[in-house]
């Protein structure tokens, strides 16, 4: 059975940074391509970072410079670090196993102002 945990998530002030992680079990990690995807309050849940199983990475234009995806193939693991972190940042992050409907439950994250 998938199954992925997100943790990491808290509340920062603006220009903090935190590090989400996704464990996952259940899936052949290394070959799956994970992502990570934030929904706002009001909002459609939306991209944020993508990483292959190869290690190529893809990013929303709205956290490029700001925003780092990694993997970590031994713990079965995929991280978000996440860097000068804006008000806007502030949603529900979701990790998932891509092109499925495999999610997380999320893991809040409060930027404030």
């Amino acid at each position: 059975q998938v199954k992925l945990v997100e943790s990491g998530g808290g509340l920062v002030q603006a220009g903090g940074s935190l590090r989400l992680s996704c464990a996952a079990s259940g899936i052949i990690f290394s070959i799956n391509t994970m992502g990570w995807y934030r929904q706002a309050p009001g909002k459609q849940r939306e991209l944020v970072a993508t990483i292959s199983s190869g290690g190529t990475t893809n990013y929303a234009d709205s956290v490029k410079g700001r925003f780092d995806i990694s993997r970590d193939y031994a713990k079965n693991t995929v991280f978000l670090q996440m860097n000068s972190l804006k008000p806007e940042d502030t949603a529900v992050y979701y990790c998932r196993l891509a092109a499925t409907n495999f999610w997380g439950q999320g893991t809040q994250v409060t930027v404030s102002s």
